[in-house]
């Protein structure tokens, strides 16, 4: 479980590393945007590989798990992709820092924070996979995949492209997810 001290240093590690890259940012910058010393976010993680592969693994698991509350809370497979990509909007819009960070600095992850979270996002995808062949069952799995990952490049360019209003930029990418998805 994650503490709300632990949450205020991944969130501001988040927007550091989005900012200055990973390797321009140390453990002192960190705990001094966070109003603590450096020496003391190490009550808290072992160090800044740690931060990362926290900040990472954790988002990939609030993404898998708030996909299948979804669609195990819809009433039928339309209503379902209309939570993901609700959802996955409402994270992209919220979390920018987030999504320039895992696409940035994914190399400096280890091995094994890597390896869980392609399992992550891999269980992450089947989810919106499984729905979308539902609507569309002349999709094979690997077109429906690659139709869903193509969706979440479009999703997940906010940050370099959201220019207008967060909920304009909401409703353009909900029309777009479906349009993408659907046909």
């Amino acid at each position: 479980m994650v503490t709300s001290r632990q949450e205020q240093i991944l969130t501001t590690a988040a927007a550091l590393f989005a900012e200055r890259g990973f390797h321009g940012v140390s453990v002192h910058d960190i705990g001094a945007a966070c109003g603590v010393s450096g020496p003391a976010l190490y009550r808290h993680f072992s160090g800044k590989d740690a931060i990362l592969s926290e900040m990472l693994v954790g988002i990939s698991r609030t993404l898998r798990s708030g996909g299948l509350r979804r669609v195990e809370a819809a009433t039928d497979p339309k209503d379902a992709l209309d939570a993901l990509v609700a959802f996955h909007i409402d994270f992209a819009l919220t979390n920018p820092a987030l999504i320039v960070v895992q696409e940035r600095e994914w190399t400096n992850l280890d091995e094994e924070s890597r390896e869980a979270v392609r399992e992550l996002q891999l269980d992450y995808v089947d989810t919106w996979v499984e729905v979308l062949r539902t609507l569309r069952p002349e999709l094979d799995q690997r077109t429906a995949r690659a139709a869903v990952q193509a969706t979440f490049g479009l999703l997940n360019s906010t940050p370099h492209s959201a220019r207008i209003s967060a909920d304009a930029m909401a409703e353009l990418l909900t029309q777009m997810a479906r349009r993408a998805l659907l046909g």
